[in-house]
């Protein structure tokens, strides 16, 4: 299966996910607010989704400094990249709830996981919103009265004993069933059993995205101590029965130090058990570099050719198996703008 979009732009998208922030000019009134994410790396930081040749790549954004500039004049706006254009007419894309065309919310930002590369757990109870469930139920049902509205999605902090954090997800999406009886709604939980898989598939849940963060169990052990990953891998093999082929995946972050055949033999795996990793590039910034050094040392960054060439692996993977990311309706594939996408961007 080809690719939707051209190799040039499939490259350009790499080396705009591999370097730093966006600059946006100081003079420039942006015409829908960032989205400030509450889970992962990019947790606290204001973020926008750029959109040129087919291809999506959200970026963080300054008003002051950063390796690329958005220059915009007047119906037209540009990226440069050291003052040369690399991207001739790019879109600002709004996100209606953290992704474009999904109300993605994070149910509870605290966590006592602590992972590594992960900033949630850093930030303070105001960034974390402190949402209610009522407030959740109305965030989804107002974003589904948005044009392109596609689906919801929840993902949620570990903050105290998880068969809660479940009860309250399972509970949630009931709601959300209930009053959007027709949307997909994907969910992103941390789970220690399988019966909590079925917990939120009963509920009403028709995606599900268990992460192993890591393909080298070594490496997770340092960054995620407080995980167990053989219990994550026994709940996506349940997944793949109770939620079905084409929707459960699984974050694999890389640069870790781990090696490429490492992260493709963990894409295999899953994909065996019906699951379709997303691979994630690592993203390193002020607010998780001590942790990361002290976890797995100095690890190089993340080059826009490791991104396509595991991206292409991962495909050859996927073919093989009957799987593809395009098939999901919420949560990261549906969004495509953090990774390179396999039978999208390669």
């Amino acid at each position: 299966m080809e690719a939707k979009v051209s190799s040039e732009t499939a490259r350009t998208k790499a080396e705009l996910l591999a370097g730093g922030a966006v600059r946006i000019p100081r003079e420039l009134r942006l015409p829908f607010s960032p989205s400030r994410s509450t889970a992962g790396p990019g947790a606290g930081s204001p973020e926008m989704v750029f959109s040129f040749g087919g291809a999506r790549a959200k970026k963080a954004i300054s008003r002051t400094s950063g390796e690329f500039d958005l220059v915009v004049e007047g119906e037209t706006a540009r990226i440069l990249r050291r003052g040369d254009v690399m991207i001739r007419e790019v879109e600002l894309l709004p996100t209606l709830f953290h992704a474009p065309y999904q109300a993605f919310i994070n149910v509870d930002g605290s966590c006592r996981l602590a992972c590594a590369f992960c900033n949630a757990h850093r930030l303070g109870r105001d960034a974390t919103k402190n949402l209610t469930d009522d407030k959740i139920v109305d965030m989804a049902v107002q974003a589904a009265s948005e044009d392109g509205f596609a689906g919801v999605a929840l993902t949620s902090g570990a903050a105290g004993p998880q068969d809660d954090s479940i009860g309250r997800m399972a509970e949630l999406v009931g709601r959300i069933r209930t009053a959007l009886p027709e949307s997909p709604i994907g969910v992103e939980p941390y789970v220690t059993h399988p019966r909590q898989v079925d917990d939120l598939r009963s509920a009403g849940a028709t995606e599900i995205k268990l992460n192993i963060e890591s393909s080298d169990p070594d490496i997770f052990d340092r960054v995620c101590p407080n995980r167990d990953y053989g219990a994550i891998l026994h709940s996506i093999n349940h997944a793949g029965s109770a939620f079905g082929r084409n929707s459960v995946c699984s974050n694999i972050i890389f640069g870790l130090g781990e090696t490429d055949e490492s992260v493709l033999h963990a894409t295999k795996m899953l994909a065996n058990m019906g699951a379709v990793a997303t691979l994630r590039a690592l993203r390193v910034n002020e607010g998780n570099a001590p942790h990361l050094k002290a976890a797995v040392g100095d690890v190089p960054p993340v080059s826009a050719d490791r991104m396509l060439s595991l991206a292409r692996g991962q495909k050859a993977i996927l073919a093989e198996y009957g799987l593809t990311p395009l098939a999901f309706k919420t949560m990261c594939h549906a969004c495509m703008s953090c990774d390179i996408v396999p039978f999208w961007d390669v």
